[in-house]
């Protein structure tokens, strides 16, 4: 069996690391237009705020792949999928030919449609070689505006406040922070804890034209604000890369669709992670890519294995905040019941979010303990009904509900 991975981010590497744990003899054969080898994504933010060299980033040792009889073909583009023929054409006119065809090309920053969003030093952080541009560019010390107060907009500013800069401003087009993470009352106790820590915010802003001369030097806002800028960061979400599996005829809709056995349209050609579209929804979770993997490698190698989806979590990477948010946690109707527990002078917030007995959402902020027991329960949908009341206690016994 020849597998062909375009791709080589987490689902790409898990997806080849995985079928050949199950499978000696396969060749595998990983495309990527990354010049670098895997490496998570989330050790780019300790690299940033200096806790972290470059060569620490990766995941594995060199010559890890090699060991592994894993072919790693870095910095090629590929330009044209064959699914009826069963190849792939990458840079140069190779021709690759293949057995199965894993699309695990990812997503890219999306880029609202800002003026001058082209200028310098307005870049999106997605891959190792946007984290060393950002160093350089931040090692005179110049004032920088991230815009989107998301997961990555939070974790960017952190990191570059931890590195020494001063002048860091986050901007979010909501009236929150993390809009889709948290409620009120936990984006208002997190953005009292960030600004404890030297980061500025500016909610219900939207950006209309990052202005300068060739380089960027200010932001202006639809209500007529200017904030001066000597980088601009831009955190507003990625979208699938799926253009490659459009141009050959593959069904796509936000992201390439594939089944419950990760199949695309073609029954040798696969997706995973934040390239797929599984039961209308894209993740863009590491968890999901993770799952995703795993189950498409097994289904590769013969051993049926089905994809039910993945309980979104969230946890936010920054230094000296535990914030966790599980599931469904804002409900879009009244069919919920909404249990809270807060401790304002020790920063602690919890919330569950129950449905008929069985806990659907959660957020734990401030706190470590239970996060995992939580995002258990959650993910087993079990009945919780007996110690609903207990759960968000600082000493319940998270056993008694698990072994019942």
């Amino acid at each position: 069996m020849k597998v062909v991975i375009l791709g080589n981010g987490l689902a790409g590497t898990m997806a080849g690391k995985t079928i050949r744990e199950l499978d000696s003899q396969s060749e595998i054969i990983i495309i990527s237009q990354e010049r670098h080898h895997y490496y998570p994504r989330p050790n780019l933010i300790d690299f940033l705020a200096g806790l972290m060299p470059a060569e620490k980033v990766f995941a594995f040792p060199e010559g890890w792949a090699e060991r592994q009889k894993i072919q790693v073909n870095l910095g090629k583009n590929t330009s044209r999928i064959d699914p009826v023929k069963q190849t792939v054409e990458i840079e140069d006119k190779i021709i690759v030919d293949f057995d199965y065809l894993v699309l695990a090309t990812g997503a890219a920053p999306f880029i609202p449609p800002i003026s001058g969003v082209e200028k310098k030093k307005v870049l999106a952080l997605r891959t190792l070689d946007d984290a060393l541009e950002l160093v350089e560019l931040i090692h005179s010390g110049p004032e920088v505006l991230i815009l989107g107060g998301g997961l990555l907009g939070l974790e960017l500013a952190r990191a570059l406040c931890w590195r020494g800069l001063e002048k860091v401003t986050v901007v979010e087009f909501f009236d929150r922070l993390l809009p889709r993470q948290l409620d009120e009352a936990g984006a208002a106790l997190l953005k009292t804890r960030l600004e404890g820590m030297g980061i500025k915010f500016l909610l219900g802003k939207e950006a209309v034209e990052i202005f300068g001369d060739d380089s960027v030097s200010g932001v202006r806002f639809k209500d007529g604000d200017v904030i001066p800028a000597g980088v601009v960061l831009v955190a507003s979400g990625a979208r699938p890369r799926k253009e490659l599996a459009a141009a050959c005829g593959l069904q796509c809709s936000k992201g390439v669709v594939v089944d419950d056995y990760l199949r695309t349209g073609h029954p040798r050609v696969y997706a995973a992670g934040d390239v797929a579209e599984h039961r209308g929804r894209v993740y863009g979770l590491i968890p999901a890519a993770f799952d995703q993997a795993r189950a498409l490698a097994f289904n590769l190698c013969g051993q049926v294995k089905k994809y039910e989806g993945t309980i979104p979590a969230n946890t936010l990477k920054v230094a000296g905040i535990y914030l966790t948010s599980v599931g469904m946690v804002i409900p879009e109707n009244g069919d919920f019941e909404i249990l809270t527990k807060e401790k304002p002078g020790s920063g602690i917030y919890k919330k569950l979010v129950i449905k008929n007995d069985i806990c659907v959402g959660a957020i734990w902020f401030g706190v470590k303990k239970g996060v995992q027991e939580i995002s258990r329960i959650i993910q087993s949908e079990k009945n919780i009904g007996r110690f609903k009341e207990e759960i968000l206690e600082d000493n319940f016994d998270f056993s008694r509900l698990i072994e019942q």
